[in-house]
């Protein structure tokens, strides 16, 4: 099979390069770098924005992964991060259709659900969250992602053209994720953890009200948009600093994520799947991001979601990849946290 892959030079799309030549796959690499040190059989420059280049590349290829795209709203200013994402994709199904191809695998972003990158709070209906979950997006980047999977609807309704669009959470190079910082960052918030749950339920409500407030003021100012400078998280003298950081960033991201390998295998499994139609799917570590009591961290984090899909056991995650499993038979091989599942 001759794969086309948009955006290899980036993290996803270099793993992906390298677990399909590792497995005798056809590999037809493109990026908008000059230069790139990553496997392939045969590379060319590419910008998804030029449609005509973009049917040029794919021409003779079998299947399409689409990884090229701004991956985060810090990237760009939110009127280019939408366009360029929305534009690139609907170039590649568009250059499919036309070339005969009916097979897309495309990435798209826990962030179609509308959670980490929101300028407003994000409360899930239920948990563990799954793909039919009502979408609340309010920036660009994820608006983006939404949108990404609705092109591939609107592509399998016109031209029968298949497609998966994989909800990628942070995917990480277990070396990076495995480094002394975050490995002790992980630890110290476990410990504060520990220790906030002993403390009385009036005063981790206090506790959480303040770091709310500070949260919905800081997301309101579209901080994680585009920034004009830099910016830090505000220091608050009368909040934990590990509590601020949780309720303000982790979460938003439902303590989610993904080994590298396992984005790539996810990849693959979407390639060689029998199925027709188009498919968001979830793909994500087994376990939450601390490797902590999950139910713990609904009951402190969400107090008011009640509603269960199943059971929260142990560390496992609050975004569930059942039907990843059961669509295109994806199993985490690796976890960021502990020894490997294989």
């Amino acid at each position: 099979m001759r794969v086309f892959i948009t955006g290899g030079a980036g993290l996803i799309g270099r793993a992906v390069a390298v677990h399909l030549m590792a497995r005798g796959y056809d590999v037809h690499l493109t990026d908008i770098v000059p230069e790139i040190d990553v496997p392939h059989s045969t590379y060319a420059l590419c910008d998804i924005l030029d449609f005509d280049a973009v049917r040029e590349q794919v021409r003779s290829c079998d299947a399409i992964v689409h990884m090229a795209a701004l991956r985060n709203p810090l990237l760009a200013h939110t009127h280019d991060v939408y366009r360029i994402n929305t534009v690139g994709t609907f170039n590649v199904f568009e250059a499919a259709a036309k070339e005969g191809i009916s097979h897309v695998v495309q990435a798209s972003s826990i962030n179609a659900l509308g959670c980490a990158w929101n300028t407003t709070d994000f409360v899930p209906h239920y948990l563990p969250v799954d793909e039919d979950h009502p979408l609340f997006t309010t920036d660009s980047y994820s608006l983006s992602k939404q949108h990404g999977e609705e092109i591939g609807a609107y592509f399998w309704r016109r031209d029968r053209l298949s497609s998966v669009a994989l909800r990628f959470p942070g995917v990480y190079r277990a070396a990076e994720w495995k480094d002394s910082k975050g490995q002790a960052g992980r630890q110290a918030m476990r410990a504060f953890l520990d220790s906030f749950v002993l403390l009385p339920v009036a005063e981790q409500e206090r506790q959480m009200a303040l770091a709310r407030q500070y949260t919905l003021a800081f997301r309101a100012e579209r901080r994680l948009e585009y920034p004009d400078g830099a910016w830090r998280i505000p220091a608050v003298d009368d909040v934990n600093a590990h509590l601020l950081y949780a309720y303000m960033f982790d979460r938003f991201n439902l303590w989610t994520s993904l080994d590298d390998r396992d984005a790539a295998l996810a990849v693959e499994k979407s390639l060689t799947a029998s199925l027709e139609g188009s498919h968001n799917l979830f793909v994500n570590d087994r376990q939450n991001t601390l490797g902590y009591d999950s139910q713990t961290l609904a009951t402190l984090f969400f107090p008011d979601v009640t509603a269960r899909t199943q059971a929260l056991i142990g560390s496992e995650s609050l975004v569930s990849v059942n039907r990843a499993r059961d669509v295109i038979g994806f199993e985490p091989q690796y976890s960021l946290i502990g020894d490997s599942y294989a």
